[in-house]
């Protein structure tokens, strides 16, 4: 039997398994998808080793940069981000062979392309972790200029004491790459002028539980379009399966 899983630290409640899981059994594949919750990538090795009949993995945080240091090969989009969030496991003359890829950028492009607007030629992403970067690289992939905002002061950043409301009217894109506003903190926001966002604010939240969080409930009050991470996060799941079983996608 094939087996697929998700390395992460710490990984609670994961969509990965449920939706795998699932779709192994309505589709008839013989394949099970586990957890392997790891406090060091270092012991990536370690399971690799003791599951032989690994097809493939999801990464997740704090990984997807830590990861890379462990694969033989990156497909351009994750060499160009920096961050592997998929690893297609082969074996070839008693070598495991470790690809890497990044579904999460083909996840969220799909899944925000549709609400660009000609007026939306901006956009500030909020964070600078793994998933920030293939944000950046979709972003630009449909023509927008970015600005990382971070909580503290960083190279390529700006902080979010910077965000004024004359930066609201400029950036009508803003996407949530952060924890701040995930349950249980379901009450919290990232720190923005929201007042400043009208109906041209096109606002983006990686975030799916909450379905609708404190970032995008402020929002919506001044008028601006909002959506959540799930459907980014049914993408993305779908590439991964495209990209293990080897039809490799861009």
């Amino acid at each position: 039997m094939d087996k697929y899983g998700l390395i992460g630290y710490p990984l609670g409640h994961s969509f990965s398994i449920s939706y795998f899981n699932e779709k192994f059994q309505n589709e008839g594949i013989d394949a099970v998808y586990e957890n392997y919750e790891i406090p060091d990538i270092d012991n990536l090795p370690e399971i690799l080793d003791s599951n032989p009949e690994l097809r493939g993995l999801n990464v997740t945080i704090p990984y997807k940069q830590q990861v890379i240091k462990y694969l033989d090969a990156l497909s351009p989009e994750a060499q160009a981000i920096g961050a592997v969030n998929v690893i297609k496991v082969t074996h070839k003359d008693r070598k495991t062979i470790l690809k890497g890829y990044n579904s999460d950028v083909i996840g969220f492009t799909r899944s925000i392309e549709a609400l660009i607007e000609p007026c939306h030629k901006k956009a500030l992403i909020l964070g600078t972790g793994g998933a920030s970067k293939a944000i950046n690289y979709g972003l630009q992939s449909l023509g927008l200029e970015t600005l990382f905002v971070s909580r503290t002061a960083k190279e390529n950043a700006i902080t979010y004491n910077q965000v004024t409301p004359d930066l609201i009217k400029e950036y009508k894109v803003i996407v949530n790459c952060t924890p701040i506003g995930m349950y249980p903190h379901a009450d919290e926001c990232p720190n923005l002028p929201y007042y400043a966002m009208d109906s041209h604010t096109l606002l983006y939240d990686l975030i799916y539980n909450p379905d609708e969080t404190m970032f995008l409930k402020r929002g919506k009050e001044h008028g601006a379009t909002v959506v959540n991470g799930l459907e980014m996060l049914l993408l993305q799941a779908f590439a991964s399966w495209e990209f293990w079983n080897g039809k490799e996608q861009k």
